[in-house]
């Protein structure tokens, strides 16, 4: 099944050389070079391509990155959203920090990188309207249902700081549309949390730091670069969707510690009964960093500890696609 449709531009079968050249005038030097950059460490196996839509009249764009070796067949697609630092989902080096990649070609998963605009989610220039992200991150996710791509449920969205936030808000929305969610750094912003009410349980994990100095974990405001934004515990963040899950209880139990040195220490509290499994990730001590991923903040904002006891981007990508069969 081809994923080529209007709007959409992907590299097809090739010698290497003709497939470099195509990325490279289809993404553009700066991907170009990405591309080159993960062809050296073994990654050229996987094949890249640029989907633009237009949402309210605003060109919208996303990286998609699958191994051609698994196109034949449906398979879950995974929508990761960058932080708000004013980047893009293209970024090699954020990429590469969460490790999706090469885990999502185990599983024959296609992931998805989109851009927020202009850099941040839910916010917009001066004087300019807030860009439709909910609209934009909806279409994208249809797009590989209308394609025979994937199915309904079998997409999966997380998201990281700002991008976590806007992940939390769409899996609320469209409940229908998403298996899972998770959430590193992020908690529910408190103007979207009354509208946070899934039609249908949805699978859930956050992750967050104890000593988070960029967006606390006993809720208030969240120091984020593209400006404060109020927000709701982690405690709170976690009941949303623990009540649509219909949980009834929680286990917690404390991993391995195995780094005395970094002053962190991870817990893993799980629901029970629920109709959807639901976790919270939290890492006592931790700031605003992904335990055993490098991690840095922009505009010199401080991030926290960092701890290394365990892989947190690993154990959010086996979360979500447990249940997700290629």
């Amino acid at each position: 099944m081809a994923l080529l449709a209007p709007g959409l531009s992907f590299p097809q079968d090739r010698p290497m050389l003709r497939f470099f050249i195509r990325v490279c005038a289809v993404l553009g030097i700066a991907a170009c070079l990405s591309f080159a950059m993960a062809a050296l460490v073994g990654e050229a196996q996987a094949a890249y391509g640029r989907i633009t839509l237009t949402i309210d009249g605003v060109k919208r764009t996303a990286t998609l990155v699958e191994f051609e070796r698994l196109k034949k067949r449906q398979r879950p697609v995974i929508m990761v959203l960058h932080g708000g630092a004013g980047g893009s989902g293209a970024g090699l080096r954020a990429r590469r920090n969460l490790g999706l990649d090469a885990f999502a070609r185990d599983m024959g998963a296609i992931i998805v990188y989109p851009d927020a605009a202009d850099g941040y989610w839910g916010r917009a220039k001066p004087g300019e309207p807030v860009p439709n992200d909910a609209a934009f991150l909806r279409a994208l996710a249809n797009r590989f249902i209308d394609q025979g791509v994937t199915s309904r449920r079998r997409i999966y969205i997380a998201g990281v700081s700002g991008g976590g936030m806007i992940a939390m808000k769409i899996a609320c929305e469209n409940s229908d549309l998403f298996g899972g969610v998770g959430a590193f750094l992020a908690n529910m912003p408190t103007e979207w949390a009354g509208d946070c009410k899934p039609a249908q349980p949805v699978a859930f994990m956050l992750m967050n730091g104890t000593a988070d100095p960029m967006v606390p974990f006993q809720g208030g405001i969240a120091n984020m670069p593209e400006g404060p934004r109020d927000v709701l515990s982690t405690a709170a963040t976690l009941s949303l969707f623990s009540t649509f899950a219909q949980c009834s209880g929680q286990t917690s139990h404390k991993l391995t510690d195995r780094d005395r040195n970094d002053g962190s220490r991870v817990t893993i509290e799980r629901g029970t009964g629920c109709k959807m499994p639901v976790e919270l990730v939290k890492v006592e001590g931790g700031g605003h960093t992904i335990p055993g991923r490098r991690l840095s903040s922009s505009r010199g904002l401080p991030v926290g500890a960092q701890n290394q006891d365990m892989d947190g981007a690993r154990m959010m990508w086996d979360f979500l696609l447990k249940r997700a069969k290629p």
